[in-house]
């Protein structure tokens, strides 16, 4: 899994500032299977990032599958932080969630598929 380094947004004055763009390219299974967060009820996806975000923060995504030259654009919201030296030995990052939208949801299915039966596997993830 890489990801490109977040796109610096300068506000200018009396606007509110505008989403980080972070490119996600999973090139592996066993990775989107770490990164993945079925809990939520639109689906999600652990980023790795040293970049400084809060709860609640927009965060806009370009995601790329496995075997897949497609990249899935996700405007999606912060919801969790993992900080830098978290227990467990956890990769720094955010849990974003997915809108509630159709492109979301079917963004979410493709993701559900790709993964099948790995989705109720025991092995531990980077996720909740």
């Amino acid at each position: 899994m890489s990801t490109s380094a977040p796109s610096a947004a300068v506000p200018s004055p009396g606007s509110t500032p505008r989403p980080s763009v972070i490119q996600l390219a999973i090139k592996e299974k066993a990775a989107l299977y770490a990164a993945y967060i079925s809990q939520f009820t639109d689906g999600g996806m652990f980023i790795p990032s040293a970049k400084e975000y809060k709860l609640g923060d927009d965060v806009y995504v370009l995601i790329t599958l496995p075997e897949d030259p497609q990249r899935y654009p996700v405007a999606g919201k912060v919801a969790w932080v993992t900080p830098a030296k978290a227990a467990g030995n956890r990769t720094q990052g955010i849990g974003i969630r997915f809108p509630s939208d159709e492109k979301s949801k079917l963004l979410k299915i493709k993701i559900e598929q790709l993964l099948g039966a790995h989705l109720g596997s025991d092995r531990p993830t980077q996720t909740i």
